[in-house]
């Protein structure tokens, strides 16, 4: 890449030399022109009242003045410089516009080998001389009649191309050396050492941000890989324990060779038991899988006030159930989603509860909040972020509940942050146990 960035450098360095020296040579030409065409416009404005009573005053560095006869091509005045001599451009070279210009060289213009002049020439009528041309020529410049322009332009090109060359072959090649470093890491990482981090250069620069944010990516991505790890494991660990049960219990009676009529009813029913605990479990894993994979779910305006009401309208077994709400409270959710999460937290406040349970319903601000109380041992604070890890549960709720998985309070937390809100768990100032607080963002009220 730096070299096709060098070749590029040396082809735009050498076209705008090409250009410069042509752009400085017909600048030097036009100037000396210009002079020239002064010089004659003078004259022409002298022979306009009279005629010259000797030589043509001349001062440099047009010092090459004629005047000649249009109908003869005598010459009738002259300066010093061609006094005596020839008209330095033949008549028939001149052109029938107002004005012409030509370049005469060498000893046809009485000048010396390689010596050349500017010739600018205006056709002027009804003069002192009557119908004349006048002639203004002033020497070539020396500079001109050699290669130097470009030649200078050409080594300060050289100098300028080299001094760039090798400030942008060490500058880009310094800059690139942190990008190869990075690639070669790259290259050397794997699902099985996400533990490695990309080298961030000491340089405040876009390339340390970028290794940067780089590594912090890479960071959640080990993350992420450990905990899908995790939960795989955990997962076959769940599902293997009572599939092997099952099966040993099958094994069992199939090899009783004379079984019990009652007994195998008992072992049906034992396994219908273990089947739907199975298929609790996978039915959790497969709404853990949507929540992962960020599949969206139709959302309505909800009023959480009566959601509550209509969910919780009707249990009977469990401890006692109060439902405090000070009016409609709107969120916009997908009604069977937050459902679940309703139904998680109040089954979980039933395991745990001695008798009563608190659920209330308040809009704080934006925010839609939603606590479900109980009056239970609580969760100890230690263990306030690890009720809502995959699988995890603690020992007094596999006493109270053997069955269960593991997954209800880490997918209502996933629901709950799919949504904008937050889950969390503390100590309940209302009874004394614990207290799940759900918290979404509020919409405006539904007019009346």
């Amino acid at each position: 890449m730096t070299l096709w960035a060098v070749a590029v450098l040396i082809l735009v360095i050498g076209l705008w030399s090409l250009a410069t020296a042509i752009a400085v040579r017909e600048l030097v030409l036009d100037r000396d022109r210009d002079q020239a065409a002064r010089s004659a416009h003078m004259v022409m404005d002298d022979i306009g009242t009279g005629r010259y009573e000797g030589l043509i005053p001349a001062e440099s560095p047009v010092l090459w003045l004629q005047v000649i006869d249009r109908d003869t091509g005598e010459v009738v005045a002259s300066s010093a410089e061609l006094h005596g001599d020839p008209p330095i451009v033949e008549p028939a070279a001149f052109s029938d516009g107002v004005r012409f210009d030509t370049t005469v060289c060498g000893p046809e213009a009485g000048l010396g080998p390689g010596e050349c002049l500017l010739v600018v020439g205006y056709e002027a009528r009804g003069t002192a001389y009557g119908d004349v041309w006048v002639l203004a020529a002033t020497p070539r410049p020396t500079l001109l009649e050699t290669s130097t322009p470009e030649v200078v332009m050409g080594g300060m090109s050289g100098l300028l191309l080299g001094v760039t060359a090798v400030v942008t072959w060490y500058g880009v090649g310094r800059a690139l050396r942190p990008v190869e470093r990075i690639s070669a890491e790259l290259d050397r990482l794997s699902a099985s050492n996400l533990d490695r981090r990309l080298p961030v250069p000491r340089s405040q620069d876009e390339i340390a941000h970028l290794a940067r944010t780089a590594n912090a990516s890479l960071e959640r991505l080990a993350e992420a890989v450990a905990k899908q790890r995790r939960f795989v494991s955990d997962a076959s660990h769940e599902l293997r324990n009572p599939i092997a049960g099952m099966r040993t219990r099958i094994e069992v009676e199939l090899s009783d060779p004379d079984p019990d009529p009652h007994e195998r009813e008992l072992l049906l029913t034992a396994l219908l038991a273990d089947t739907e605990r199975l298929e609790n479990i996978v039915a959790d894993l497969l709404e853990l899988a949507r929540l992962d994979t960020g599949a969206t779910a139709d959302s309505e305006r909800v009023d959480l006030s009566s959601l509550v009401a209509e969910e919780l309208t009707g249990r009977r077994n469990g401890p006692m159930i109060q439902v405090h709400s000070a009016g409609p409270v709107w969120v916009l959710v997908n009604r069977l989603r937050v459902a679940r999460v309703l139904t998680n937290l109040v089954a979980n406040a039933e395991r745990h509860a001695r008798s009563r349970i608190d659920v209330t319903v308040d809009r704080e601000g934006e925010t839609a909040v939603l606590r479900v109380h109980d009056d239970g041992a609580g969760v100890p604070e230690r263990d306030r972020e690890r009720v809502f890890e995959r699988f995890a549960r603690l020992r007094e709720s596999r006493e109270r509940d053997p069955g269960g998985s593991g997954l209800g309070l880490p997918i209502s937390r996933e629901i709950a942050e799919d949504y904008g809100g937050t889950l969390t768990v503390g100590e309940s100032e209302r009874l004394g146990g614990a207290v799940f607080t759900l918290r979404l963002p509020a919409e405006p009220g539904r007019l009346a």
